[in-house]
């Protein structure tokens, strides 16, 4: 047989192999729609280096697939020195480049991580203006989405400036101090007591529960004033964000909030099991969150799109 032929079967025969693979995987996803869909991302800016091209390609791709309705950012889409206005070049490379796939054209809701408090952080606000998917109208605010007859409360927050160490670093994080603490906490507190929604979700950078080399004092901080409030409110059904840079998923005993810190999707690190840990990954990915009137599931994806963990909350 010449080799000219043995060199096509060859090619035919792994073609058919990535075509059924594909396929295989296509219909994976399609197994997890429900009538609303949406994205958790964070921890993302790394200018398309380490994953993070990989991880938007895996979005873009089951985008094509699942109906994704929009994407929440919860911070950290610039490290490492935030942005200085709406006209850096940051946004072209760790954002408006990277997410490109037409099916990621839909709304971004966004809040700042620390990161974003290292620049300047009215930018990501005011590029709401410039970009017309970006969404952040103040540094933290709340949202519905409703698709079939469920209806969603997203609760956002600005978790810097809730935590002391930021505060107190003037020089690096000079906007931390500038803003109060109880306005934001008597918001949250009201808009839970408000919210009639079928499920409802608060989102922050920062994590209440997680592994971490980080200081304790910022979950301390985090414990004291936002889960101190989520634990008044019988309709909080996950707390999620980022920040750590790993999968993790606590649940504590006596509490029914499904606390979930969501991975990085550019550079993942170490980690390992705590007290009330269901499941832990040092992967790099994202979330995909699937709603009806009935279910709500998180499945965590690594930047294949291969399913590392499921939390299903249930009605």
């Amino acid at each position: 047989m010449k080799k000219t032929t043995i060199l096509t079967i060859l090619a035919a025969v792994l073609l058919s192999s990535c075509c059924r693979t594909d396929n295989a995987l296509t219909d994976s996803w399609k197994a997890l729609e429900k009538p609303l869909n949406f994205y958790l991302i964070n921890d993302s800016g790394r200018n398309g280096y380490y994953e993070q091209k990989p991880v938007a390609e895996t979005m873009g791709k089951m985008a094509e697939t699942i109906d994704i309705e929009f994407v929440v950012a919860a911070g950290d889409v610039h490290h490492f020195e935030g942005v200085r206005s709406v006209d850096d070049p940051l946004w072209m490379t760790n954002y408006e480049l990277i997410y490109s796939h037409p099916d990621l054209m839909i709304p971004w809701y966004a809040v700042c991580g620390n990161h974003e408090y290292r620049g300047n952080t009215q930018a990501p606000v005011d590029y709401s203006g410039v970009s017309a998917r970006w969404n952040m109208p103040s540094r933290y605010y709340t949202f519905t989405a409703s698709e079939d007859s469920v209806e969603v409360r997203i609760v956002m927050l600005d978790t810097t400036p809730l935590i002391d160490k930021y505060r107190k670093d003037t020089e690096d994080y000079p906007d931390a101090s500038k803003s109060e603490i109880e306005p934001q906490l008597e918001w949250l507190d009201s808009v839970l007591t408000a919210a009639d929604e079928d499920w409802v979700l608060v989102v922050g950078h920062h994590p209440v529960y997680a592994d971490t080399d980080k200081s304790d004092k910022e979950r301390l901080d985090m414990q004291e004033r936002v889960n101190s409030i989520l634990l008044r409110h019988d309709n909080v059904d996950m707390y999620l964000c980022g920040h750590i840079h790993t999968f993790q998923h606590i649940r504590k005993d006596g509490c029914d909030i499904d606390y979930v810190v969501n991975s990085s999707a550019s550079l993942s690190r170490d980690v390992k099991p705590v007290d009330g840990t269901v499941f832990c990954s040092p992967e790099e990915g994202f979330s995909l969150l699937t709603v009806d009137k009935h279910e709500l599931d998180l499945y965590m994806m690594d930047s294949d799109g291969n399913v590392l963990h499921k939390v299903t909350r249930k009605r």
